[in-house]
């Protein structure tokens, strides 16, 4: 069955849905929060949320819709899902490093950073299937560079 709407992922916050789509949209040149709801009075959720609380934060970041859920401390973010960027060049690549890990993020390996809400995210060039596509000595070379990397560097890996 075709859906109408695209799908949208729902990112769970303990309490920081709206901090962490105001980041976000400032990193992201065209992308915008939405709509913003809050817990009602009525039919309180298991999780004790108080009347008035922000419930979800719709946001866009670059036409793709999220939502944040300020749902508790009950799940958190892990390596199982993370967000792509795709990179130009490599000044998009360093802005969105520099921008991702500021203020508590981390960087990890391989390409991947930690923002400082915990949500993983790949910064990666864009050719990325063509580098490490193909041959397979090529392949190998250009893996080599990104395992051996924080922040992926395209020159080192179109290099290889």
């Amino acid at each position: 069955m075709k859906i109408k709407t695209p799908i949208t992922p729902c990112l769970w916050f303990d309490g920081q849905a709206k901090e962490a789509a105001e980041f976000y949209t400032s990193v992201f040149s065209d992308s915008k929060i939405t709509n913003v709801s809050h817990y009602p009075k009525t039919g309180q959720d298991k999780h004790g949320h108080e009347p008035g609380e922000i419930m979800t934060v719709m946001f866009e970041l670059g036409g793709q819709q999220f939502m944040g859920l300020n749902g508790g401390p009950h799940f958190k973010f892990s390596e199982a899902i993370s967000l792509c960027i795709m990179c130009e060049n490599q000044r998009e690549i360093d802005y969105f490093w520099e921008a991702l890990t500021a203020d508590g993020g981390m960087e990890v390996e391989c390409g991947w950073l930690k923002d400082k809400f915990g949500l993983s995210w790949q910064v990666m060039p864009a050719n990325i299937a063509e580098l490490i596509g193909g041959d397979p000595e090529r392949s190998n070379r250009v893996m080599q560079v990104v395992m051996s990397s924080r922040k992926l560097d395209i020159a080192a890996m179109e290099a290889a």
